[in-house]
């Protein structure tokens, strides 16, 4: 490899890290090439971005982009990198669905916006909600004392209806 095509790759690497809003390390020694493919899709259809980097090339566009500092000290062996950008916890359930599965396709570190993970917090964070389901929560508990407050209203007009028409029973 040249000299040129280290820079485009170090290039490309600093451009993933920089746009995204996690970077996941997963040892994928002994993933067979179709699983590895299938893993991609899975990734893929979750809006998540799948490499393989040589880690000293990929150490040199951490240390160039000044972000993830500690992922350094996880990049031994076969390493891929998986870039999350709308929903920075996709890679992690992926990532434990499959290791659960096959024991394989471990998690060596991340980090979630400025957060370090290590590999033995995979469980953790593949329980956490995704963006949409945080945002959802809210909406709803915003949405939630409203449609009480609609429902003690309606209660009040149904009771007083239901004297009325009491009232009009015994009058008839």
């Amino acid at each position: 490899m040249n000299k040129n095509e280290k820079s485009e790759i170090i290039a490309e690497a600093k451009e993933l890290i920089e746009k995204s809003t996690a970077v996941y390390v997963a040892d994928y020694s002994g993933v067979n090439v179709a699983d590895i493919s299938e893993l991609r899709n899975q990734f893929r259809k979750e809006g998540v971005t799948y490499k393989v980097f040589k880690n000293t090339l990929f150490k040199r566009a951490l240390a160039e982009t000044g972000k993830y500092s500690k992922l350094a000290d996880n990049l031994e062996g076969m390493s891929g990198f998986a870039f999350a950008f709308d929903n920075p916890v996709a890679p992690a359930k992926i990532i434990k669905k499959y290791f659960d599965n096959n024991k394989k396709f471990s998690l060596k570190a991340c980090y979630i916006e400025t957060e370090f993970y290590s590999g033995n917090q995979l469980d953790q964070l593949a329980t956490l909600p995704t963006k949409a389901d945080l945002i959802a929560g809210i909406l709803s508990s915003i949405n939630a004392p409203a449609s009480g407050i609609v429902g003690s209203i309606n209660a009040v007009f149904r009771d007083l209806l239901s004297v009325i028409d009491q009232i009009s029973k015994k009058a008839a």
